[in-house]
């Protein structure tokens, strides 16, 4: 699932994530709309934005998340102190294709408990979660 308010970095991440055969079950882009989809669909990742629209924010959806035992990966020009604790990383914005790709290639060796070789630029993992 992607939660993002921006329409562009959506749209994008979602064609992006579809392409490279991910399925993406939802797109939306606000706590609201990602607590209903935690609800009603089988969700293996979050990839979300730390401001959204409306009430609550990303760390909110994070959260929600972890009480389903969901892992999250922000992707935030600004991932505040308390994002360590919820999700297993954060892709800072701004960020390419290939960038956003290698970060989820990352992600999916530590949860398979592979060693991780060389994180891409941008993106840091946390330990704590």
């Amino acid at each position: 699932m992607i939660v993002e308010d921006e329409v562009l970095v959506a749209f994008d991440n979602e064609h992006l994530l579809q392409e490279d055969g991910y399925e993406v079950v939802a797109t939306v882009d606000s706590l609201a709309d990602a607590l209903r989809v935690l609800e009603e669909e089988e969700i293996h990742l979050v990839l979300s934005d730390i401001k959204l629209s409306g009430d609550g924010d990303g760390l909110d959806v994070a959260r929600a998340a972890r009480a389903r035992n969901v892992p999250v990966l922000f992707v935030s020009g600004n991932c505040p102190v308390e994002a360590r604790s919820l999700a297993l990383g954060c892709l800072t914005k701004p960020y390419t294709d290939k960038i956003l790709k290698a970060a989820l290639d990352a992600l999916d060796a530590r949860l398979r408990g592979r060693p991780v070789k060389k994180l891409p630029p941008g993106l840091s993992l946390y330990d704590d979660v």
